[in-house]
């Protein structure tokens, strides 16, 4: 049975290097696990319908993350947290609603004042939906972008025995 990963990216501006970062991060989860990879969900193009409850476009992404079997939930740092479209997208879940799900949290962030906030606020808001995050989220410097494979490659070596237990 093929397991599947979601890519949720919280950034406002489409195309963003935090969506860049969950990609690359998603494909080397895929190398470890054996997933596909579903197509990214991408906040900043449902920005127009993230406030409206019945909303098919959101309702389908919605489904998409709640039944994949991984996700990784990017998101740039505002104001020592995640952003108000990532949240408002998460708030369309009941608590529990992402039982089953493992979700790995990522920021980036511009400083390293910054490198708590992934497991200080994102993780909690996880677990509060019911995802089981068994890694230590990824804090990703934005000045290490042109360096990021091998960022990704260290966060992956160091986390890749809760990431390889469940597949």
């Amino acid at each position: 049975m093929t397991t599947r990963i979601a890519v949720v990216v919280g950034n406002p501006s489409p195309g963003s290097r935090t969506r860049q970062v969950a990609e690359d991060l998603a494909a080397k989860v895929a190398g470890i696990t054996g997933s596909e990879i579903d197509e990214t969900i991408e906040l900043a193009e449902v920005t127009d319908e993230i406030f409206e409850w019945k909303s098919d476009r959101l309702d389908k992404l919605t489904e998409r993350l709640s039944t994949a079997d991984y996700a990784v939930i990017a998101t740039p740092t505002y104001k020592a947290s995640y952003t108000g479209l990532l949240k408002a997208f998460l708030d369309r879940y009941d608590a529990g609603g992402l039982h089953g799900l493992i979700a790995i949290p990522v920021f980036t962030i511009g400083s390293p004042a910054h490198t708590l906030a992934v497991e200080t606020t994102l993780r909690p808001l996880l677990v509060e939906l019911g995802a089981s995050v068994p890694t230590k989220g990824l804090a990703f410097p934005t000045a290490k972008f042109e360096d990021r494979e091998s960022v990704l490659d260290d966060w992956v070596e160091s986390q890749r025995v809760y990431l390889a237990s469940r597949s």
